[in-house]
C-alpha cells in the first residue's frame, strides 16, 4: 500500500494557508473597505473549493488509476465542512451578533440564506460519520449512500452563491459547470453499469 503521509501533510498544510493569510491580512487591515463581508465571502468560496476537490477525487482515481487518492478525500471533505462552519460563524457573529430571532427571520425571508443553511446542514452528517469507527458501524454500503449528501451540499452551495452575487454571476456559474461535470460523470458511470449486458454482469470476475 502506498505511503501517503507526505501527501496528507501537504494537503493539511496547504488547506490551512488561506486561513492564515486571511488572519494576517485582517491583522494588517488589508481586507478592503468591508472586511467582514470579505471574510464571509472568502470562507464561502473556500467551502465550495474543497467540496469540488472532494467530489473530484473519485473521477481522478478512476481515470488515473491512482487509488491512493481516495485516502485524501476525508481530509478534503472535513476542510469543506470547516470552512463552511467558519462561513456560517462569520454571518452569525459579525452580521447578526448571535441574534437568534434576526437569524430565523433572515432564513425565512431570504432564499439564498435558506439554501446556504441547507448546504451546510447536509454536510453535518458527513463530518460526524467521517471516522473509521463510524464507517465500520454503518457498514460500507450504508456509509456510501449517506455520503452522497455531498452532492446535495455542492449543488446547494452553488445555488447559494448564485443567489448571493445577484449581478456578476461568472464565478458561481464556473463552480456550477465544474459540479455539473463531476456529477454528470457519476451519472454516466451509474448508467453504464446499469445498461451493461446481463452476460457481462453475471460472469465471474477475471482472475
Amino acid at each position: 500500500m502506498k505511503d501517503i503521509k507526505f501527501y496528507k501533510l501537504l494537503v493539511f498544510v496547504n488547506a490551512l494557508v488561506p486561513l492564515v493569510l486571511l488572519g494576517w491580512d485582517w491583522r494588517g487591515g488589508r481586507l478592503g473597505a468591508n472586511p467582514l463581508d470579505f471574510l464571509t465571502r472568502t470562507t464561502g468560496t473556500l467551502t465550495l473549493v474543497f467540496l469540488v476537490l472532494t467530489l473530484a477525487v473519485t473521477p481522478l482515481r478512476k481515470l488515473t488509476g491512482a487509488n491512493w487518492l481516495v485516502r485524501l478525500r476525508r481530509m478534503l471533505g472535513l476542510y469543506a465542512f470547516f470552512y463552511g462552519a467558519l462561513h456560517l460563524l462569520c454571518y452569525v457573529w459579525f452580521d447578526k451578533a448571535f441574534g437568534l430571532g434576526a437569524i430565523a427571520e433572515d432564513v425565512a425571508r431570504r432564499r439564498f440564506i435558506l439554501v446556504g443553511v441547507l448546504a451546510l446542514t447536509s454536510m453535518v452528517p458527513l463530518a460526524v460519520t467521517s471516522t473509521d469507527k463510524m464507517i465500520r458501524r454503518l457498514g460500507g454500503k450504508r456509509w456510501q449512500k449517506l455520503h452522497r449528501l455531498a452532492y446535495l451540499s455542492a449543488v446547494a452551495g452553488v445555488v447559494h452563491y448564485y443567489l448571493l452575487v445577484k449581478s456578476d454571476t461568472r464565478k458561481p456559474l464556473a463552480f456550477a459547470a465544474v459540479v455539473a461535470l463531476l456529477l454528470g460523470y457519476r451519472a454516466y458511470v451509474a448508467y453504464a453499469k446499469g445498461s451493461a449486458p446481463l452476460s457481462l454482469k453475471t460472469q465471474p470476475p477475471p482472475r
